[in-house]
């Protein structure tokens, strides 16, 4: 997943860590809610992942140039490799990963499906913006996660190198044609509002997610906390607008 601007959470990168967020898996995965809710958040990202390796490879069918598709299509690795690692621990959980994934298809290729690029420019704004607020949601929920696992998760949401490039080759549009910055804005405005509500429903349709997000396993939100993670989000996603020359 691509990432820039990520949010500022000052209480979890500051604060030693506390409750789940000081064990290892070995002693946090002892809870079973605790467990299942792991499993769903890697089946989660793991497909999350996968899905945007095929999406980055079929990008590059519409890049401009081919020294444009062969950056895309590193990066179409990079996913790819993140998937890998994020399988691979699964497996090695004693987790299938094919079952962990198959719960959270309809909802990512549902997003998908609502946000299909209809050009270059469009595939480039949806990796940088929508797929980062994907990737805010997921760290903010990782500080809360055991060592271990929370290793794992921010190493997969690393910048593949996507950020700059799409900032590159957005602003570079916009300044030959300054009418493709409104188009890409309201796209882009788009992309925000389908964004959060993917990551929402992929909570609420499962129960050992939700119920560790907001309290009763591992160190949960409170409602305060919730609104002040989306506050967050919705600020790093204003950075990211201004980094590409469009208005939030």
């Amino acid at each position: 997943m691509t990432s820039s601007d990520k949010p500022e959470n000052a209480s979890a990168a500051s604060a030693e860590p506390t409750g789940v967020a000081a064990r290892n898996w070995a002693q946090a995965s002892a809870d079973p809610h605790y467990r299942a809710a792991v499993v769903d958040l890697l089946g989660a990202l793991a497909y999350g992942e996968l899905a945007a390796f095929e999406r980055l490879a079929e990008d590059a069918k519409l890049a401009p140039t081919l020294a444009d598709k062969a950056e895309l299509a590193k990066m179409a690795s990079a996913e790819f490799h993140h998937f890998e690692r994020l399988r691979d621990r699964l497996t090695e959980i004693g987790e299938e990963p094919t079952g962990a994934m198959e719960p959270f298809v309809a909802a990512l290729d549902g997003f998908h499906k609502q946000t299909a690029p209809s050009d270059w420019l469009e595939g480039l704004v949806k990796a940088y913006v929508g797929d980062s607020i994907a990737s805010d949601f997921y760290r903010e929920v990782a500080a809360r996660l055991d060592s271990d696992t929370r290793e794992l998760v921010l190493a997969v949401l690393d910048d593949t190198g996507h950020a700059g490039f799409a900032v590159e080759k957005v602003r570079a549009a916009i300044d030959a044609d300054p009418r493709v910055g409104g188009r890409l804005a309201l796209w882009a405005r788009r992309l925000m509002g389908e964004a959060l509500s993917q990551s929402q429903r992929v909570v609420a349709d499962r129960d050992a997610l939700s119920t560790m997000l907001v309290g009763g396993v591992a160190d949960g939100f409170d409602l305060a906390e919730v609104g002040r993670m989306f506050s967050r989000i919705t600020e790093a996603h204003t950075k990211r607008m201004a980094a590409l020359g469009l208005a939030a």
